[in-house]
């Protein structure tokens, strides 16, 4: 077994500790069946820790997670400003990574979306250059784009395209390539019309993958018009994140949508939903979001690392829950009546299964017929 990974992470506020802790198992698991090796770190941020340590990111957490190979974060509360943001604008985590799916087991008005958005993740509006006049009667919001980082998030748009085209053929897909950029170029022609020209630009260098340009007005009412006909969306910052957000809402809701900030040679993974304070400590918080997140961090490792072992838990992951949940055992937002906890429990056992760990040490069986499942 090479050395371990260094597994930064981030219990976060609300249900954030009970859906970590479900990544946490189903990460143990995978590291039993799959041979691979997990350092875990803890790093305190969030409401909790400005509560406990005076600063929503102490020193001490930002200093390992620095040191780390990657973070895994649950969600936090009203500090997201003071602890992600800050991450990605310190770390250089230009790309957010949003995808959206059909599962057959998650209903859904539609089928057949699969899709991707990739934001980029340093600049727009959200750099927080914010200033007021005339006494407070008078706000004003930079708006920030550079041809650098609209080209670089153009570049990864389109590598991610042409990566899901060959795992696509791979499966005998024969759908081609795309990206789309999105921006609003006729009312901003200075920024938008500038990350407008860079994606162009960019294209010119990916001639296999089919690249067009829409407002981003079209592209929301097309997200809930014809959602499969998406493949790569490139667009900036802010649209991105409302975009990922519908987009998230076509195939099933936040429940089961994952995200990735991704830097050259770091990321830090999240599920896209926040910390629903509402619901912290009932058992009933939908932990699938928190675990494709997690499948991201092992394909994203596994890419990086050149680790077949990371991406063989990745898939058996996804198999798992497909396995699971097609089942029945699902949680009330999405349909079931399981707990958080017997959710993940069934998808450690399902992982065994299918890897052939559970004949190896019997620590468990599943019983069918009232759900319940001894370790």
């Amino acid at each position: 077994m090479s050395r371990a990974y260094r597994v930064s992470y981030i219990e976060g506020d609300g249900i954030g500790p009970e859906i970590f802790a479900s990544a946490r198992a189903v990460l143990d698991v995978l590291s039993d069946s799959f041979k691979i090796s997990f350092e875990f770190v803890a790093t305190p941020a969030g409401d909790k820790a400005l509560k406990d340590f005076g600063a929503a990111l102490p020193k001490q957490s930002y200093a390992a997670i620095r040191e780390s190979d990657l973070c895994l974060k649950a969600p936090v509360g009203e500090t997201a400003k003071e602890t992600i943001l800050f991450l990605r604008q310190e770390l250089d985590l230009y790309a957010n990574i949003r995808p959206a799916k059909n599962y057959p087991y998650i209903e859904s008005k539609f089928s057949d979306v699969d899709l991707v958005i990739v934001r980029e993740n340093t600049e727009d509006l959200y750099v927080g250059r914010e200033f007021e006049e005339m006494n407070g009667k008078k706000a004003i919001a930079l708006k920030v784009v550079t041809e650098a980082a609209s080209k670089r998030i153009a570049r990864t748009a389109f590598e991610i395209a042409l990566s899901r085209h060959e795992t696509r053929s791979s499966s005998g897909s024969q759908s081609e390539p795309s990206v789309v950029c999105v921006q609003k170029s006729n009312v901003l022609p200075m920024t938008d019309g500038l990350f407008l020209r860079s994606c162009d630009s960019v294209s010119k260098s990916f001639p296999s993958v089919k690249y067009s340009s829409m407002y981003v007005d079209t592209a929301a009412m097309n997200l809930v018009r014809s959602p499969e006909a998406f493949d790569v969306i490139v667009t900036s910052n802010m649209y991105g994140d409302i975009l990922s957000d519908e987009a998230s809402q076509v195939v099933g809701g936040l429940g089961v949508a994952s995200s990735a900030n991704y830097g050259d040679d770091f990321a830090v993974f999240e599920p896209v939903h926040g910390c629903a304070p509402d619901i912290a400590g009932k058992g009933i918080a939908n932990p699938l979001s928190m675990l494709f997140t997690t499948k991201m961090m092992l394909e994203w490792l596994g890419a990086k690392r050149q680790d077949p072992s990371c991406l063989a838990a990745s898939k058996s992951l996804e198999s798992a829950i497909s396995a699971v949940t097609r089942s029945g055992m699902k949680t009330p937002d999405i349909g079931g009546n399981s707990s958080t906890e017997i959710v993940t429990r069934a998808i450690c056992a399902e992982i065994r299964r299918q890897t052939g760990r559970a004949l190896d040490d019997g620590r468990f069986e599943i019983m069918k017929e009232d759900v319940l499942l001894k370790w």
